[in-house]
């Protein structure tokens, strides 16, 4: 990655981490504080829980959309204003249903698929991975923080002071944003084709893709697994060793994990062993689940299969956004993330609400042996999933050109071995390409029109 490559994704992952801290600190804490209030339940614990991936997954869809058409950066303003308003309402509420109130409007400032689109607008397709990786381990590792300061926040400030906490770094991501952040040129030309297309053309292209949706099925499931597990684990660990000392659990177990994913990701982006480490996280998160109800009792057997768990999740969580990214038409990325996210948030959802329900009428048992048998329909979805292609991103600059000669271009660039995406931006004078270098015929290229003069390959 370049410097400019860098310094894009490195941003974006403190905006997203930033904002997930706040959506995180609440888990090790929330199940025991939760039940000292007067309208606590166990189903009522698992909405507040959950309750922001539903406004998340209602709303994912038409930010993203909207961030195609209008920009990245609008969109996720609006957004983080959203989720300090939301951070504020919790705040003040002294009631699990206020609570619920709080965090549903926190939910409703849906900027992944934003940020998302926008991380892919402003890095290479090759060097993609790699920025989704930054952003997906940056999201892990606030996922770590956030376990280690959510005990001792809550013995400092309690938790109303948590989302006073999290209304805070709203705010910095704002700054953040609109001060070190860029505004790309490849997400303007999106924009322009974008908005030459209904908004239900680009829905459908998405999701008639059946790749895109074993994505976000796979998404879906990962964040109700996550989620149903935080349900009930800090009640299994409260058994074990006291509330404010879970942080020293959690903080080497999720390091230790981040140490294990990262070189695998290396390996298998480098290697083109995508698919396969994918279905490798699956069947180990299978594992974790079955050895969290055979071990919930066990400190050691716990702690072991948190490790199982976290290495899986941390390698899905990096390798799911950039497959998607990968497969998704150039004009209608914001619009793939945000289903995509939809699935993700929507999944957080289904965990908070399903285990509580499940906590509530069964046993804590039961919510890891339904998790262990959606990683079984998980897998059976993924082992059926096309090996993806590895595209470069190549942006042409043509000039002044007609409607004829643009349409003459993309017909003979669809035509060329190994290229996958063909967008010709007739006002800006430029062409997209999506290539596969591996197997791109330079020769039948050059012979396109403009294309001889106009090739670096």
């Amino acid at each position: 990655m370049n410097f400019f490559e860098q310094r894009a994704a490195l941003a974006l992952a403190s905006i997203m981490s930033t904002r997930m801290l706040g959506l995180f600190m609440i888990l090790p804490v929330f199940a025991l504080y939760a039940e000292t209030l007067p309208d606590a339940t166990p189903i009522l614990i698992g909405t507040a829980i959950g309750i922001y991936g539903l406004t998340q997954a209602l709303l994912q869809i038409p930010m993203g959309m909207l961030s195609d058409r209008f920009g990245r950066k609008p969109i996720i303003t609006i957004g983080l204003l959203l989720f300090a308003v939301g951070s504020v309402i919790a705040a003040l509420s002294t009631s699990l249903l206020g609570i619920i109130i709080g965090r549903a409007i926190q939910g409703s400032g849906a900027i992944a698929a934003a940020v998302l689109a926008l991380a892919a607008d402003l890095t290479r397709e090759e060097q993609r991975t790699k920025a989704m990786a930054i952003i997906g381990m940056s999201i892990g590792l606030s996922f770590t923080l956030a376990l280690v300061l959510g005990p001792v926040l809550n013995q400092w400030v309690g938790i109303s002071g948590i989302f006073w906490f999290t209304a805070v770094l709203a705010i910095a991501a704002l700054v953040l944003l609109h001060v070190v952040i860029p505004s790309p040129l490849t997400q303007n030309y999106s924009a322009a084709i974008s908005s030459a297309l209904p908004l239900s053309t680009q829905l459908r292209r998405v999701l008639t893709n059946t790749q895109l949706l074993r994505l976000n099925l796979g998404v879906l499931l990962l964040h109700t697994l996550l989620t149903g597990m935080f349900v009930v684990l800090p009640l299994l660990l409260v058994k074990q060793v006291p509330s404010n000392q879970h942080w020293q659990i959690y903080l080497p177990v999720l390091l230790l994990a981040f140490g294990i994913a990262l070189p695998l990701i290396v390996v298998a982006e480098k290697h083109r062993l995508l698919k396969l480490m994918l279905i490798a996280a699956i069947i180990l998160l299978g594992f974790s689940q079955l050895g969290f109800s055979y071990w919930q009792q066990s400190l050691p057997g716990i702690v072991l299969m948190l490790l199982v768990f976290f290495s899986a999740f941390t390698l899905l969580e990096a390798s799911l956004p950039s497959l998607v990214s990968k497969l998704a038409p150039a004009e209608s990325k914001g619009a793939a993330m945000g289903i995509y996210s939809t699935a993700q948030f929507f999944g957080a959802f289904l965990g908070g609400m399903g285990g509580g329900w499940l906590h509530h009428h069964f046993s804590s048992e039961s919510i890891f042996l339904v998790g262990a048998v959606l990683t079984v329909l998980w897998l059976l979805v993924a082992v059926t999933m096309q090996s993806p292609r590895y595209l470069s991103s190549e942006l042409l600059t043509l000039g002044k050109i007609n409607l004829q000669q643009a349409n003459q271009l993309t017909s003979c660039l669809n035509k060329v071995p190994g290229v996958a995406d063909v967008v010709v931006i007739i006002e800006e004078g430029i062409a997209y390409l999506k290539v596969d270098r591996k197997h791109l015929d330079v020769t039948a290229l050059r012979k396109c029109p403009m294309m001889n003069a106009l090739l670096k390959f």
